[in-house]
């Protein structure tokens, strides 16, 4: 497995103190129905109601006064109104922005151009998924062997009328007979599977519901797969779950879910989740259990021969992601004794500790994702935060490097011990992606496929710097704009960041970010403490009681813009989402005269509360929680929400979410929005964006999603000033 395929797993928790001793709320005697003042120059926001719920955390006091916008808004009349009333401001202010038809016409237009995800193979057959340019949803393709024509395996654009149900997680059996795949429906986390037969299209009557956080592992003979579910929610409570006693099952191909087998369960320790894989020799499953976002792992191995079951690992102190076997020998990419990882082997026949072997030393650049095609392993390292690929042979001796195009990302590289040929792809800022194969024993690269995209790359220039942060550690950043540029300081300028859960931003093509060059904008991408970029410290580093340390990296980015006479805070925009979101808050909080625009995306906004809604319990490895008295204090201390000042001119801020989403849920932008617009003492308009029947971006529509960005994109031209134009 690769190393990156868990990793995107507990990711996807994300984007991923005791209960306050006293707690009281109770309505105010307002109308629930939200009314429209005046107030000057500024857009008619909604009058939002407040009530008086007050919190004690650890003695000190605080108010929450939106409290009731956390209510779900399908369940809650009176949030569902207050919705509305906020849409119908936003879009009558976005509607009278001349530009915006101009910028959404163009995103189209760079948007439609034919783009396939990188191909892997299974029992002989190629699989991967291609758009047409401006499909909603990506159409899955197989190609029954290498010569043969690819046919149409499923087109999720047949599912729905608006795009909003879309193809989420395809795995074939071992023999490529049949196919695992998951559907998501109005980009909600929860996932319902099925499964067809490849030959003849034909869907089985299997179906299995509630699947979060899980993909499915086949069994060698393909009678079955491995998966993990929880519990049914209560009625209506599928938005806020908390998401407990996640157990692992295996499901008998055409039967019905309840007759599933339960293979493991810790029910003593039910916010434990579990990701289970067959070795692909079929004798083994090995059964990673997690217990938050911080890649640290036990590990439970079963016989599926013999029918024992070894705990190899039963600490949470490390990341073990398991890549390969070779028959009792298991490989395992680690950060135990190396923070930017290694690989080790661990015989299941002697698995003490001090028997296990180094196979892949530490380096000093950090190892993000591995796999083993071709009796070879496949090593991707992040050498300040672009990609490079070398191979070892699988005793660990190196065997040189796979020759990338240029500066960018790749990834990819998937397949089995015998494959001789694998898959991987490749771009930068201003690089459209291509698809190649490769020979594993010749190093022969072959391109597959490439983007043809409306615009010429040689028209752009990336470059990467390193600047200080507050404390004095050197951070590089990406800044990406058209050649030729004049640095007079007044550049329109979009500042993107994340820091956090050891996520690494790379430089990859974006249609987003090419679009705001184009319109003569510089994009750059800092990468911050908190992320992956260079290993467990880095990440640690930007973590709990040393989340400050994001922010102030963030800060220092803008800073280095404007001191490097590419723009000035006139010109400054931030873009932040999901973690990012809360960056975005954060800094707009600490450093409002910075910035003339912000644009938080499904935000974690409510520092105090996240942990008692759906995922959110599961951050608190990288954000600590209230529960600590310590960790509140550092928490509070930022809290977007909890931090916004009255008579302070904020940035103009288009706050954006979605009424499903179940990873951060609406409610902390509902509230966040609320009071920013209570507290603002400027002109300029801040304000929120609600998309419906949608969640926390996975499955996005691609009308959808062009929208949004039209929205965004317009409002930055609106409130940067001149210099930045439509297309």
């Amino acid at each position: 497995m690769r190393l990156i395929l868990l990793s995107l797993l507990i990711v996807s928790l994300l984007l991923t103190a005791c209960q306050p001793s006293h707690h009281d709320e109770a309505a105010s005697d307002q109308d629930s129905e939200p009314v429209v003042t005046q107030t000057g120059d500024k857009p008619d926001y909604p009058e939002t109601k407040t009530v008086d719920v007050v919190d004690n955390y650890h003695g000190t006091l605080v108010a929450d006064p939106y409290r009731w916008l956390e209510d779900d808004v399908r369940e809650s009349a009176e949030v569902e109104a207050w919705v509305n009333a906020q849409n119908a401001v936003t879009n009558a202010y976005l509607d009278s922005l001349p530009n915006r038809d101009a910028i959404k016409q163009r995103l189209t237009e760079l948007w439609n151009f034919e783009r396939y995800s990188v191909p892997f193979s299974e029992g002989g057959r190629i699989f991967y998924s291609r758009n047409d340019g401006l499909q909603n949803q990506s159409v899955l393709y197989v190609q029954d062997s290498a010569d043969a024509q690819a046919r149409i395996l499923i087109d999720p654009n047949t599912w729905s009328d608006d795009g909003t149900i879309a193809l989420a997680g395809v795995v074939p059996s071992p023999d490529g007979e049949r196919l695992a795949y998951g559907v998501q429906d109005g980009g909600s986390d929860w996932r319902t599977w099925r499964i067809m037969d490849i030959e003849t299209g034909e869907v089985l009557a299997d179906e299995l519901v509630w699947l979060k956080f899980t993909s499915v592992s086949w069994s060698k003979d393909g009678s079955g797969f491995y998966y993990s579910r929880y519990p049914a929610p209560e009625e209506g409570e599928e938005l806020q779950s908390l998401n407990l006693n996640q157990k692992v099952y295996f499901h008998t191909v055409g039967t019905s879910q309840e007759q599933d087998q339960l293979v493991h369960e810790v029910p003593d320790n039910p916010e434990w989740g579990h990701f289970s894989e067959v070795t692909e020799d079929g004798r083994y499953l090995v059964i990673t259990t997690w217990v938050g976002t911080d890649s640290r792992f036990r590990i439970t191995v079963k016989d599926l021969q013999q029918g024992n079951t070894i705990e190899l690992i039963d600490n949470f102190e490390f990341d073990y992601s398991f890549i390969t076997n070779q028959g009792s020998r298991l490989y395992f990419s680690s950060n135990n004794g190396a923070p930017k990882n290694r690989v080790i082997a661990i015989d299941l026949d002697n698995p003490a500790m001090d028997q296990w072997q180094e196979i892949i030393p530490e380096s000093e650049h950090v190892l993000v994702a591995i796999d083993f095609v071709g009796n070879r392993f496949i090593v991707e390292y992040l050498e300040d935060a672009k990609s490079a690929i070398r191979l070892f042979e699988s005793d660990g001796t190196a065997a040189g490097s796979v020759e990338l195009p240029g500066i960018g990302s790749a990834g990819g590289f998937t397949g089995d011990a015998d494959d001789n040929e694998t898959y991987f792809s490749f771009s930068s800022f201003n690089t459209p992606p291509a698809i190649y194969r490769y020979d594993v024993a010749s190093g022969e690269r072959t391109l597959f496929k490439r983007a043809e995209v409306d615009f010429d790359p040689e028209e752009y220039q990336v470059s990467q710097v390193f600047y200080t942060s507050k404390d004095g550690t050197r951070v590089p950043m990406f800044i990406a704009h058209k050649k030729g540029l004049e640095l007079n300081g007044n550049l329109p300028t979009l500042l993107y960041g994340y820091g956090g859960f050891d996520i690494s931003l790379t430089p990859g093509y974006s249609t987003r970010w090419l679009s705001w060059m184009e319109m003569g904008g510089v994009f750059a991408l800092a990468n911050l403490r908190g992320g992956g970029e260079y290993g467990r410290d880095w990440h640690k580093a930007g973590t709990k009681l040393q989340k400050q340390n994001v922010f102030d990296d963030f800060i220092a980015a803008g800073e280095y813009l404007i001191e490097n006479n590419y723009t000035n805070s006139g010109k400054l925009a931030v873009m932040g989402g999901s973690n990012g979101g809360l960056l975005v808050g954060a800094v707009i909080n600490q450093r409002p005269e910075l910035f003339a625009a912000a644009l938080p995306m499904v935000g974690v906004m409510d520092m105090l509360r996240f942990h008692q809604f759906t995922a959110g319990r599961f951050w608190t490895d990288d954000y600590g929680s209230a529960d600590s008295p310590e960790e509140f204090a550092a928490l509070y201390a930022y809290s977007p929400y909890h931090n916004l000042k009255p008579g302070t001119k904020y940035p103009a801020t288009l706050v954006t979410t979605a009424d499903r989403d179940d990873r951060v849920v609406p409610g902390h932008s509902f509230k966040y929005a609320a009071r920013l617009q209570q507290v603002h003492a400027g002109e300029s308009p801040v304000m929120i964006r609600i998309e419906t029947r949608a969640g926390h971006g996975g499955g996005t529509a691609t009308t959808k999603a062009i929208e949004l960005l039209a929205d965004q994109y317009a409002f930055l031209t609106a409130n940067m000033g001149a210099g930045v134009s439509a297309p």
